[in-house]
This record gives structure tokens, sequence and C-alpha cells, in this order.
């Protein structure tokens, strides 16, 4: 069937929709609109998520049912819209008089659109129907000057035709996109008005700013057009008053700046404001669209790719000490204390490389506190555990709209929690002979990295680069704060404290035995300087250490293994000159405090799972075992880790 035949057929259906719909009865249109935009809040879609999504980034301090009232209330109004548009062509000028009135108006702002005496930007907001900006000539009482606004052309020929001559029949002229610029100088050197509808999704050709605290990226034209030609900038928009029924509001602006950009940001500050301060215009506006996905291109997500910024002329004026956070970026952490300490590094360097990201730490419960004292994460949420409630909690979460889940995960548990939180982008590293189906991007390794003897840290950090993460690792040691974990008062002032962690590794001996540790300690005490030793483990390696204690009954030996709570622990930590211990979660603690470490590692490999930060490391091997491990933790002497500790001490 030829093209030409379809695209007209299609026009007759249009119009005669259009008019059918002019001669309806009133409160048959807004039955329409009131029953189809209910269906589109209600009815699962992707626009369901973007609009409830929108809502609660944009407000997050209002209530869940506030949000709900203006995201119905706007989808009603979006039908509203779309009805007014198709049929405009079909009311007469007494009808649109009832439509459209003049009301709000600053005087100053008027009289520049009615003369031609000085030049003037005209700024379009997304609220409500901007077809009712073309009626301004009828509603203002007497003929303006030269006015012409851009908007986007039809590719349908007989359509485009058709919409520039209903809209233009009260003398706004109509640019297209690709003839507006040069239309747009034209008008503004014979003193006329350019209106610009603008909005937060210029894509790359745009400029970096932050809107209602997330990036968007909006168009510099108003702000070219006003900087030269020293224009008026002036904003218009459409106030809701009844079903069909509006009044525009004219507003004078005044540039944030006097530098490029200024405009820019005043008009999106303009409607910032308008959306914050009233509810009426706030479900006027189209929140359906999505409008926050300038930075959401998955290989350049974890980093800020725009060849324009406002950012910092932003950060200046606002009086921002950093950008505001509200892209919510949820990173999934692995089950174990080692493994998280691993990870802590990459949450850094995503924090430098996406500085408005909102970082979550999805974790088990007992590694919360601990998360949140290293201060690399906004906020924390925990696993749920196993068992009833488990589905029903992690369903509720969706109603939180993190916007990209980073999985340091790899299990199908961890997978599935994301996949239920209908984040739309999930990312997760695929080990070579496991799919991930669940998750929306993976990386794939190029070779075992077990094999490759590469640190899992490495593994972390080449995942997140090839989705965009910039900027080096910091390995420096991480300062904690938490009020509960001050360093402690030392219980012998006049001793130095050591950290041993005797860790039982769920054997009846341990890793390493007990007569080895009683060995070690013994010497410790009898050698300078006067030592106070400290046993730390967890509740699993209690009875481990108390037989180690037990041998001691007289000396300044303090068995703590199971009585201290991560964040107990790293207060233990901090009152340590040094730290030994077998490869456990504990001793990866204490490296990431910045304390010197002695780590006893027999078959583990401590180029795949070794200590990562800065701090002075000394690793004791069995004799004769290789650098990726191996060798028996329980073949080490009591001579080497004697001597390791001895000369950190």
């Amino acid at each position: 069937m030829p093209l030409q035949f379809v695209t007209t057929v299609y026009l007759i259906v249009l119009k005669l929709t259009g008019f059918l719909l002019a001669r309806l009865p009133v409160f048959f249109l807004r039955g329409l609109s009131w029953t189809l935009g209910s269906l589109l809040y209600h009815f699962p879609s992707e626009r369901n998520r973007t609009i409830r999504s929108n809502l609660h980034h944009a407000f997050s301090g209002k209530s869940r049912a506030a949000l709900r009232r203006i995201g119905l209330e706007s989808c009603r109004r979006t039908i509203e819209m779309g009805l007014f548009a198709m049929i405009l062509p079909f009311l007469g000028e007494r009808r649109l008089r009832q439509c459209l009135s003049l009301a709000d108006f600053d005087a100053d702002a008027l009289k520049t659109l009615l003369r031609d005496s000085e030049p003037a930007v005209v700024l379009l907001p997304h609220i409500g129907s901007a077809e009712a900006v073309t009626l301004f000539p009828l509603v203002c009482g007497e003929k303006p000057a030269r006015l012409g606004a851009i908007y986007r052309p039809f590719d349908n020929p007989a359509l485009e035709k058709w919409i520039r001559e209903t809209r233009e029949k009260f003398g706004v002229e109509l640019f297209s996109r690709k003839e507006g610029f040069r239309r747009s100088i034209e008008l503004l050197r014979g003193g006329g008005s350019v209106g610009i509808l603008f909005d937060q999704n210029a894509g790359s050709s745009g400029s970096l700013l932050m809107f209602l605290d997330r990036l968007a990226s909006a168009t510099d034209l108003p702000d070219l057009l006003a900087r030269r030609f020293n224009a008026a900038l002036i904003g218009i928009y459409p106030r809701r008053t009844g079903f069909l029924r509006s009044e525009l509001v004219i507003e004078r602006l005044t540039p944030a700046s006097n530098a490029p950009g200024g405009v820019t940001l005043a008009a999106n500050q303009w409607l910032e404001t308008l959306l914050a301060d009233d509810e009426n215009l706030c479900a006027s506006w189209l929140w359906l669209h999505n409008r926050w996905k300038t930075q959401s291109k998955p290989r350049k997500r974890f980093r800020l790719d725009q060849k324009r910024s406002h950012l910092e002329l932003q950060k200046q004026l606002q009086r921002w000490k950093e950008l505001p956070r509200e892209t919510r970026f949820w990173i999934r952490m692995p089950d174990c204390l080692e493994e998280i300490i691993t990870t802590l590094p990459l949450l850094k360097a995503l924090r430098r490389s996406r500085p408005d990201a909102c970082l979550t730490a999805v974790a088990a419960e007992k590694f919360r506190p601990l998360l949140k004292g290293f201060g690399l994460v906004d906020d924390t949420i925990r696993v749920p555990p196993r068992g009833r409630g488990y589905y029903r909690q992690l369903f509720m979460r969706r109603r939180l709209y993190p916007d990209t889940y980073i999985l340091l995960n790899d299990s199908f548990r961890a997978d599935l929690e994301a996949w239920l939180s209908r984040c739309p982008q999930r990312f997760g590293i695929r080990p070579r002979g496991k799919s991930r189906p669940l998750l929306t991007h993976t990386w794939k390794p190029p070779a075992d990295p077990g094999e490759a003897g590469e640190h899992r840290l490495r593994t972390g950090e080449t995942f997140l680069r090839s989705f965009g993460m910039e900027g080096e690792l910091d390995l420096s040691p991480l300062p904690y704060h938490s009020p509960a974990t001050s360093p402690r008062e030392p219980r012998l002032p006049e001793r130095l404290h050591v950290g041993l962690i005797c860790h039982a590794g769920g054997t009846q001996e341990g890793p390493w035995p007990t007569d080895r540790w009683q060995e070690l300690i013994r010497r410790l005490l009898e050698t300078p300087p006067a030592l106070e030793i400290l046993l730390l483990g967890t509740a699993a390696d209690r009875q481990f250490t108390g037989r180690i204690e037990e041998t001691f009954p007289h000396e300044p030996v303090i068995n703590l293994a199971g009585k201290t709570t991560l964040d107990d622990l790293v207060g233990e930590l901090q009152r340590c000159r040094v730290v030994a211990g077998t490869d456990c979660g504990e001793l990866h603690l204490a490296n990431a405090l910045g304390l010197p470490t002695v780590g006893l590692f027999g078959p583990g490999n401590p180029l795949r799972s070794g200590l990562v930060f800065d701090a002075p490391v000394t690793l004791v091997q069995p004799e004769g075992c290789p650098p990726a491990g191996g060798g028996s933790t329980g073949a080490i002497e009591v001579d080497a880790v004697f001597e390791a500790l001895h000369r950190l001490l």
C-alpha cells in the first residue's frame, strides 16, 4: 500500500476524530480524560513506573498519598491536553476565549511582547498545553509585535501542513527546529519575540545542570539568543482553572548570571520553583517523560559525559559544597567481611566518578554500621533474611525506585533481589560458564582471574571501568567515624597493645594451632616492650581463643572474641599498635584502618585475596610455599611471625 495513501487516511481519521470530539458535551470529554488518565496511572507499564519514579525523586519529602494525588492528576491532564490539541482546529473564537484568558501578567513583560521596540526571548515550560500559547494574540486584546515559536516538525508532510495552518491562524509564526535558529535571529533583530519550549532532555547537544536535584541536559538556545541580542527574558505558561480552561501567566525573568549559562540556569530554577510551590502547576507538568536520562548510557553510566556543563556555575550560584545526590545507585555488597573490605576502594572511586549519585549499600544487617562508619555510602539497606516475609520485603522495595543496581555479589539470590526491585539498569560480572539472565548489563572477564593471579579488587575495578568509571583507585587507609567506636581508653596505658586475630576456621585446632598462638604470646610478653594482648575474633572463635587465654591466667591477655560487634571491633583495633592474624575479614579490616598488620597465609592466594590498603603489611607463608599460596598455615613457624611482629613494634 503506497505510503502517501496511508498518510492521507491517517490525516482524515485524525481530522474526523477531532471534529467529532469538538462537538461532544464537555462532561463526556471530562469523563474520557478521567478514565483514560486513571488507566495510564494504574496500569503496570514502563510509563507507569516513570511517572511514579520521577515524582518520588523530585519530592522525596512528600507523603506517598500526595505523590499519588499529583501523579494521578498529571495523567488525567495529559489526556486532557491531548484532547485539546485534537479539537483546537475545530473551535471558534468565542469558544477559544472561554478556554483561555489572560491573568496574573507582568505589565512590563506584556508591553514588551506587544511592541517591537525590544527583542524578547519567551521561555515556554512544559506546563499545560503548549498549543495554548499560540492563542496569545487572541486573548491579549490587541495585535502583538511579531511573535515566533520554535517547534518540532512532523515527519508527515500533510500533517505538518495542517498543524501549521491551525496554529498560525492567530498570528504566531512557527519555526521548525531545522530553520529555527536562522529565523529566530531575523525576528530578534527586528525587535520581535521568539518562544522556545525548553525541557531537560536535550541529549548530548545540551548542557549539564541539576534539575530537581538530578542531572539533566538543557538547551542553551535561549541563553545564546538572549545574550547575543540583549533580549528581555519572559516566561509564559498556562495555569489550569478548570477542564479545558486555563489562564496565561506572563512573568519577566532575570538571568542568574551574566556568564554563559546564566539564562539556562535561571529558566530551570524558575520552573523548579513553580513545580515545588504550586501543586496545580505541578500536576500540569508532563511527569511521564523521562527527562533525567542524559547520563544513562550503559557504557558511560559510571561517569559524567557531556561536552558542555553548567555544574560549576550552578554550584557557585547555589553555594553548594557538592552536587545534590538524587540519582540512586544501589550497590549489592558481598556476603563476607573480607570481600566487603576489598570493595571499599571501588566505592570511593565510584563516588568521585559520579559525584551526583546517592550510593546505597545493600548488605547484611551486621555489616551496615561498619559501612556507615567508613562514610563511603549515603545510606544502607539490609538484605532481608530468608523466611517469612522475604519476598514481600523485596517487592516493597520497588517503591524506592533505584536507578541503577550494581552487584558486587554474583549469587542468584542477589540477582533476584535486583530484578524484583524493577530497577531499569542492573550491572554485574558474569563469570565464565555462568549465566545471569536477571541482569540487564554484564561484563565477562577475559580470563579466569584466579589463573591470571589478578586481585579481586582489580577485577572489580575493570568491571566498573567497562561501564565508564574514571579515575585511579585510592588505596590510602580509610577514616572511620562512628559515635560508638571512638578509640577505647587503654586498660593498661603503660603498655603497647597487640591484636591477635585467632581464627578457628571451623575446626578444633584452627588454621594455626593453639600451641603456636600460645608460644607466640609467651615470647611477646617476655620480650620488651611491655605489651597487652587482645584476642580478637567472632563468636565462632570464642571457644578456640578461650583455650589460648586460659594458659595465661595472670598475664595481660584479654579474650574479646565474640564479645564485640563489628562496630565495637573497630574501636578495639584502633587501640592496637600492630595486628596479626590468619587470612580473615578482621585482618582486612585492620588493614583498611591503616594499622600495621602481619598476615599468616597458607592455602589462600595473596595475589588474589591479599590485603589492599597502603599500610605496613608483612605476609608470612610456610617455607617453600609459592607466592600464589597453596601451603599449610599450620606449617608457619612461630619464629617468622614473632620476628615480623617485633619489627613492626
